[in-house]
């Protein structure tokens, strides 16, 4: 919306800055933050006196949980739903379709993750919205959502996957890339929801990969700066820079009343849609392969649930404590402090391998 007032920039040349991808970016972060920290606890009160006992605790996760975390209202979501939306339509360029293909997903996922809370809330069990349903919806919308960007996208690499550290390499997928970014925004959306499990463990990460990635769509979205480091030039993306500011300022407000002991989850509803965006700007930019490699420890909780699962049932015995892969470190004895940050520490060490890619050609 404040994207237009550069318009005025021709007769007066203080609002050229509005014009700047990087100052509404700088905008949106601050903007998303000060929103959260505004109305974080009015929400936090009203949800608290909404949901009484707040989010069910997991009776078969670590047993202190029923204990430190009973009572704590969930949704909090919304909080970044609300703040990260509002700051995005405030500062983004509103003509450029790739952000509300993002807004699209982001919005979708939040409506979903919003109903699995409300149901676990309503019957007090840590199981919401049945996951066949929940997966279905979230395919529909990944797959509107990827064929509208190749839609947007330049025909070159509208519909290709392209590899990191190597020049030019790229596979013409046809529309099976479409299903491909359909599953890429899935995945992102739930593996992002299975890390969500201690205060501030999710949170983080997603700050991290959404700097990282505010980086690679301004990159790609530069004709100079993707020439120069030989990627691949995708007009309009740059666009997306300011919605991953308008997330990161809303994680950072979050984060704020989510630190431990918490005042407040996120609940499916941020987690859902903070991996959906993140899944979606990587499709948009051609950094889906990056996206794994930013977002591993998102892919190290998954396939700690995947192996579990598919041991138990196959063998009847269990490879982890417990899983996802955090818990099981809760039960190896460390405490929920020490897994958070060392967590933290893992993803920012494959944030900056993930942003090796762009040099590294």
């Amino acid at each position: 919306m404040l994207y237009f007032l550069g318009q005025l920039g021709e007769s007066l040349t203080a609002f050229n800055v509005f014009r700047y991808v990087t100052f509404r970016t700088a905008g949106a972060v601050v903007t998303a933050l000060f929103f959260v920290f505004m109305f974080g606890p009015g929400m936090i009160a009203l949800l608290r006196l909404k949901q009484g006992r707040g989010q069910p605790i997991r009776e078969d996760g670590p047993a202190g949980h029923l204990l430190t975390k009973k009572g704590t209202p969930t949704m909090g979501g919304l909080m970044i739903l609300s703040g990260a939306v509002l700051s995005t339509l405030l500062w983004s360029n509103l003509a450029n379709g790739y952000v509300w293909v993002v807004l699209f997903v982001t919005i979708g996922f939040g409506a979903i993750g919003f109903y699995d809370d409300y149901l676990k809330v309503k019957r007090m069990s840590h199981k919401g919205f049945g996951g066949r349903q929940r997966l279905l919806i979230e395919a529909i919308i990944g797959l509107i959502a990827c064929y509208a960007i190749s839609r947007l996208s330049e025909p070159a690499y509208a519909t290709s996957l392209l590899f990191p550290f190597v020049k030019g390499l790229a596979w013409n997928m046809g529309y099976f890339f479409i299903v491909l970014g359909g599953f890429v925004i899935m995945a992102a959306g739930n593996s992002v929801n299975l890390t969500d499990g201690l205060d501030g463990l999710a949170i983080v990460p997603v700050m991290v990969a959404a700097a990282c990635f505010a980086l690679i769509a301004y990159l790609v979205g530069s004709v100079t700066f993707s020439d120069y480091l030989l990627l691949n030039y995708t007009p309009g993306t740059a666009e997306l820079s300011v919605v991953c500011g308008a997330l990161i300022g809303a994680g950072l407000g979050f984060l704020w009343f989510n630190a431990p002991p918490a005042q407040i989850f996120m609940g499916d509803t941020g987690s859902l849609a903070l991996g959906g965006a993140l899944g979606t700007i990587a499709v948009a930019t051609k950094h889906e392969i990056v996206l794994a490699i930013i977002g591993g420890l998102f892919v190290l909780e998954t396939v700690s649930v995947i192996v579990q699962v598919a041991s138990f049932r196959l063998t009847g015995k269990r490879v982890f404590r417990m899983a996802p892969i955090h818990h099981h470190f809760e039960a190896l004895g460390w405490t929920e402090s020490q897994v958070v940050i060392r967590f933290w520490i893992i993803s920012f060490v494959l944030a900056l391998i993930g942003l090796s890619s762009l040099k590294l050609r």
